[in-house]
């Protein structure tokens, strides 16, 4: 049986205690931008450099380069009394946040990431953060508590290391008293770039690495939250990516249910795979067609997913990755598990979870040419023939498919991820972005309703460089 939400938040909820809720009904309006990496050089080749560390951070941060003994949800204890033992997490494809920490309270950029469950931003006490980070600083807080803890949040080559602490967190008019905040004090190999802050991970508590109850679930314990979910609208713009500032439409993030501008028809819900723990956002693959072939992925044992809002690519187990490019006539298999195709060949591909099919985009599997007539492919072989179970992710679903539906992410009943098709105004790149909902739109009666608000997030996309470059 899957934890329940209160048992997973029980440990670390009378630490973080939320504050009086909104009044009810409201709704809350945040801008949120989007930090996105084109994939492509400024003369539309591929960038292959950087997608190939985007390959070696997903991998990362999903526990593809340790060893299989600590593969998976690893036990989170201090490991000398005073650190905090973590796996590896990544992300490139960045979706930003405006949070506000502390009393008074300072404003920081944090990325919204569904692959990670916990909340870090750089502070002044940074002696290695790049130029231009904004920091936070703990001495200018009264309700900032640390913990005596440290830790060290892992990136590939490249690290973030910190104080554990608690503090006043706001985020879209929603507070938490004495959430969890670890200020980082060390960073490497420009793991954080430009303003931005820190992530705010929005994965379940039994992911968290400081074994903490993330920003959203205090909110949904403390009936805050108008129904338990959480929405993303990811708008398509990598191709028009030119410059590094550049700045178009990102999309919606809605907390606490669904905007029924962007969508049309139901949202077809997948609960979590059975026997698996609510940690990552999972879900199991059950078909994968190319040009209306069914492609052999093996049976749904090894075919669990992590639907990642912090990654762009698609990856795969080896079995189903190698399969399906093997139907493509002339791909190539390059080197990091990834792979070519001549450019001239139209991809129609569809990725199932047990219910509807949904398509991909075939420019969102063509990331540019790579010379000779052949572009990069964007479904990469994530596991290089590495054992995977109920729990360990052998697929990696982001960007490359997100931006193709709507998708919902549900905490109960459940819980479970749901998708829909897009709207004619959000395909189009042109929502209003202006009607929010709860979820009782489409087959999604089953949701529980809860007393509280819910917040639309508008963000917009810009171009940076790579903040993980391995």
């Amino acid at each position: 049986m899957l934890p329940s939400i209160a048992a997973l938040a029980l440990a670390s909820y009378a630490a973080a205690a939320p504050a009086p809720e909104p009044a009810s009904g409201s709704t809350i309006h945040v801008p949120v931008s989007r930090r996105a990496v084109s994939p492509r050089k400024p003369n539309g080749d591929a960038d292959l450099e950087l997608i190939s560390s985007w390959v070696d951070h997903a991998r990362a941060k999903y526990n593809f380069g340790a060893s299989s003994s600590k593969r998976g949800l690893e036990s989170r204890q201090n490991s000398n009394g005073t650190g905090i033992q973590i796996t590896d997490v990544g992300f490139d494809s960045s979706y930003i946040g405006t949070v506000s920490i502390g009393t008074p309270a300072q404003n920081l950029e944090v990325v919204l990431d569904t692959g990670s469950s916990d909340l870090w931003v750089a502070t002044t006490g940074c002696t290695s953060c790049p130029s231009g980070t904004t920091e936070f600083n703990t001495g200018d807080t009264s309700s900032f508590k640390s913990s005596g803890n440290s830790v060290t949040f892992q990136y590939g080559s490249g690290q973030a290391s910190g104080q554990v602490g608690t503090d006043t967190v706001s985020m879209g008019g929603f507070t938490v008293n004495g959430a969890t905040v670890t200020g980082v004090t060390s960073v490497s190999n420009n793991i954080i770039t430009g303003p931005v802050s820190g992530i705010m991970g929005l994965g379940f508590q039994a992911l968290s690495n400081t074994q903490s109850t993330p920003f959203w679930q205090s909110l949904l314990n403390s009936n805050q939250l108008a129904n338990p979910e959480m929405s993303f609208y990811i708008a398509r713009n990598a191709a028009s990516i030119t410059s590094n500032d550049q700045e178009t439409n990102g999309g919606i993030f809605t907390l606490g249910g669904t905007n029924s501008s962007l969508f049309q028809g139901d949202i077809d819900f997948n609960n979590f795979p059975q026997g698996s723990q609510a940690s990552y956002w999972l879900q199991t693959v059950s078909q994968l067609t190319l040009n209306g072939n069914t492609i052999d992925i093996g049976d749904s044992g090894s075919n669990t997913a992590a639907i990642d809002t912090g990654t762009t690519l698609l990856g795969g187990p080896s079995q189903a990755v190698n399969a399906f490019w093997s139907q493509v006539s002339g791909a190539r298999n390059l080197s990091n598990g990834m792979f070519a195709f001549p450019c001239d060949t139209d991809l129609s591909v569809t990725l199932s979870f047990g219910g509807k099919q949904w398509p991909i985009k075939s420019e969102d599997i063509n990331f540019g040419s790579i010379g000779q007539g052949y572009c990069q492919g964007a479904i990469f072989d994530v596991t290089q023939g590495a054992a995977t179970n109920q729990n360990t992710p052998s697929w990696i679903v982001g960007d490359t498919f997100l931006k193709n539906v709507y998708s919902v992410f549900r905490a109960s009943p459940g819980p479970a991820v749901g998708f829909a098709e897009l709207s004619g105004s959000a395909s189009a790149g042109t929502p209003g972005g202006s009607s929010n909902t709860n979820s009782n739109t489409g087959n999604t009666s089953g949701a529980v309703g809860r007393k509280g608000v819910s917040a639309v997030m508008m963000f917009a996309a810009a171009a940076a460089t790579a903040a993980f470059m391995a």
